[in-house]
């Protein structure tokens, strides 16, 4: 009999030659649930293989017994998720009230994954939009769920902050965006050094009127910091 390894080999998923991308990317095609049930079950073997390696008994002990198809499943359905689907919805409404001046969301919750040593990345977003007058404006609880979406796969802050503001860009066309990123880094913490819990990466992306203008920017920045007292 095949292993299982060897039959996910042998599906038009790998042929497809997805895995090529880079690893915060999404495929080029959302795996529909039968190729998720795959791709979990051939995973689940690839960590059992890990476990046996590392002298962890899944077989006999009770901790531990299905923890290789769990750990496989909440990667495929959860840490790894936007990598696999379709980015959300946005639905697109006119600016019938011409609104053209600073609007602030956050903080919005961030859970990352870093691609260096695979640890979790937490911490909080905030996203200011110019709107155009006569662009389009978005409902507010997408930008949470652009968040998610590019959060949800192997990442570092520095390219996570430009990819939500690319996407917002191109689905709104604003006069201007800024994306700030303010996280604490496991891979930091409880790790290597061993940092403080209260040591923290901030990045920042800056488009149109809120690159360009200085006082726009130091508006959007005044906000971030007093919505991180609340």
């Amino acid at each position: 009999m095949k292993r299982l390894h060897d039959l996910w080999k042998e599906t038009e998923l790998l042929k497809r030659n997805d895995f090529s991308r880079l690893g915060n990317h999404s495929i080029d095609d959302c795996l529909d649930e039968g190729q998720r049930r795959q791709m979990i079950s051939a995973a689940s073997v690839k960590i059992e293989e890990l476990f046996d390696i590392l002298r962890i008994d899944h077989v006999n002990d009770h901790n531990t017994r299905d923890t290789p198809m769990r750990f496989a499943k909440m990667l495929v359905c959860e840490t790894l998720e936007g990598r696999y689907s379709e980015p959300p919805k946005i639905t697109e409404f006119e600016n019938i009230g011409a609104f053209d001046q600073l609007i602030v969301t956050g903080p919005i919750e961030l859970r990352s994954t870093c691609a260096h040593h695979l640890m979790p990345i937490h911490g909080s977003v905030f996203i200011g939009i110019l709107p155009s007058k006569d662009g389009k404006i978005i409902g507010l609880s997408k930008y949470d769920r652009i968040v998610n979406y590019f959060a949800a796969r192997l990442q570092i802050q520095e390219e996570l902050v430009k990819q939500i503001g690319d996407f917002i860009c191109e689905k709104t066309d604003p006069q201007g965006l800024a994306v700030r990123i303010s996280a604490v880094h496991m891979c930091k913490t409880h790790r290597g050094v061993k940092a403080s819990q209260a040591s923290r990466m901030v990045t920042n992306a800056f488009y149109g009127r809120l690159e360009s203008d200085a006082a726009k920017k130091s508006e959007f920045l005044q906000e971030c910091a007093a919505l991180e007292k609340f």
